[in-house]
């Protein structure tokens, strides 16, 4: 099986402050990789840079994604060859109904694959296939007709973006501390709809956060621990397990990184 994400050596830059400084990881289709780290590691920025952000610059190495150079993909482009972002904190979008904008995202989708789809996905088969995906995650379908985000929980926010996951069926999704701001019964419902969307559509994915409580639902293959702009250690489940045990001193003292005051 072949890497659907794979970077090498890359370094990004913020107003000329290094903030990532060589790393190196590759994410095959069905994986679930947990990148962990303690606050100002480069997390967020790892995961910005790969959805295109303008502020985050590469200055060296290589991020291929299905092949293709992602680096040189504007943000959109990235999202159609299969990318996806779960946001930290989503934005309301009022006026605009989560069906419209599914819709709307899908069918850029299709255009994208076949520039010749001018009409893209007919409104009652649309219909019908957000039902299917709404019944699949156990959403109900009033969910559909609520203005995007606006009025919504912490909770409600993220089962969002697994049902636009859902809909959408990236190669890659990359989960950006999607555990933020969450209750133990919210966690377990997005994390059990991650998992689930992991095994069905044979997606990549990469959680980013800073605790392992997420990791109890998800199940990752991988766990990668970022400190200082470097991957500092690799493992399984068992890693991240050590860490909501221990905490990060252990690797500070091992590593040689100042403990924060």
């Amino acid at each position: 099986m072949t890497s659907v994400l794979d970077i090498k050596n890359l370094h990004v830059n913020i107003d000329d402050q290094a903030i990532l400084k060589g790393i190196d990881l590759a994410v095959k289709q069905g994986e679930i990789h947990a990148i962990m780290g303690p606050n100002g590691s480069g997390k967020s920025t790892l995961a910005k840079t790969l959805a295109g952000h303008p502020f985050y610059e590469p200055t060296a190495g290589s991020v291929t994604f299905d092949g293709e150079d992602l680096l040189e993909m504007a943000p959109d482009e990235r999202s159609r060859a299969g990318m996806f972002l779960a946001f930290q904190y989503p934005v309301a979008v009022p006026g605009v109904t989560v069906a419209n904008f599914l819709r709307q995202a899908l069918n850029a989708r299709h255009r994208a694959a076949d520039p010749d789809d001018n009409k893209g996905i007919s409104i009652p088969e649309f219909r019908r296939l957000l039902k299917s995906k709404m019944d699949s995650l156990g959403m109900d379908h009033k969910f559909a007709g609520r203005y995007l985000n606006e009025g919504f929980s912490g909770g409600e926010k993220k089962r969002n973006e697994i049902l636009q996951m859902a809909v959408l069926e990236p190669k890659v999704a990359i989960m950006d501390e999607t555990d933020s701001g969450l209750d133990i019964d919210a966690l377990r419902i997005v994390a059990e709809g991650a998992q689930k969307l992991t095994q069905e559509l044979d997606m990549g994915v990469l959680i980013i956060t800073h605790y392992q409580r997420i990791l109890n639902y998800v199940k990752p293959d991988y766990v990668h621990i970022l400190m200082n702009g470097r991957f500092v250690e690799h493992g399984g489940p068992e890693l991240a397990l050590q860490l909501e045990e221990h905490g990060y001193d252990w690797l500070r003292e091992k590593y040689g990184e100042a403990t924060p005051a």
